[in-house]
């Protein structure tokens, strides 16, 4: 594939949000806290122009076009992160065992799921916040990522594969048991805007 000579995009810096670039590293500052990103090792530059931030790549391959638009998204997702915020909502569903969901630290500890004695556990990444309301876990942060992840360790925690997975009462090809922490929806949460739901 040939070279493209130029290619950049540009993304707009709000008002409420302060973005400093140094070497590659993107420091974005905004009311709901502070993220750092360090996009050094990547062939592109990153530079800020009044009030806002270029990221470009000379004479780029395909892989580098594909970059520039994944690091403006990461980018805006940081903007968006320190404006709004990231709150996930999960459901904790069962038909026949009650699941007990608590916080403790920086862990999820899932008892009597399919009632197992043994406890299931999901870390928590990064600086996210997770609280457990009736039958939901409520995840919320900054970082788009740390928040994902963390909804992921837990979703991994009660998930059930090949020969774990029975299918009620000895019927063959149903479904299987369905009891697990499962995401419904990922929304803002300053203005609780929806940004995905099943």
């Amino acid at each position: 594939m040939p070279r493209i000579p130029y290619i950049s995009q540009v993304i707009e810096i709000p008002e409420d949000v302060e973005v400093t670039v140094e070497n590659n590293v993107v420091r974005v500052k905004g009311p709901l806290g502070e993220l750092v990103r360090d996009f050094s090792k990547q062939p592109v530059l990153i530079r800020k122009e009044g009030n806002k931030i270029i990221v470009e790549a000379y004479f780029a391959k395909k892989f580098e076009k594909a970059l520039v638009g994944t690091i403006a998204g990461h980018i805006k997702n940081m903007i968006k992160g320190v404006t709004k915020g990231y709150r996930y909502r999960m459901k904790i569903i069962y038909s026949h065992f009650p699941m007990s969901v608590k916080v403790q630290g920086d862990k999820v500890v899932i008892e009597n799921f399919l009632g197992q004695k043994d406890k299931k556990v999901a870390q928590i990444v990064g600086n996210v916040k997770v609280r457990v309301e009736k039958d939901e876990v409520i995840i919320e942060g900054i970082d788009i990522e740390a928040c994902g992840q963390t909804a992921a360790n837990i979703h991994r925690a009660t998930r059930l594969t090949g020969d774990l997975r029975p299918c009620p009462h000895g019927r063959e090809g149903g479904p299987g048991v369905l009891d697990g922490i499962y995401l419904y929806r990922v929304e803002h949460m300053k203005t609780g805007e929806v940004i995905w739901e099943i």
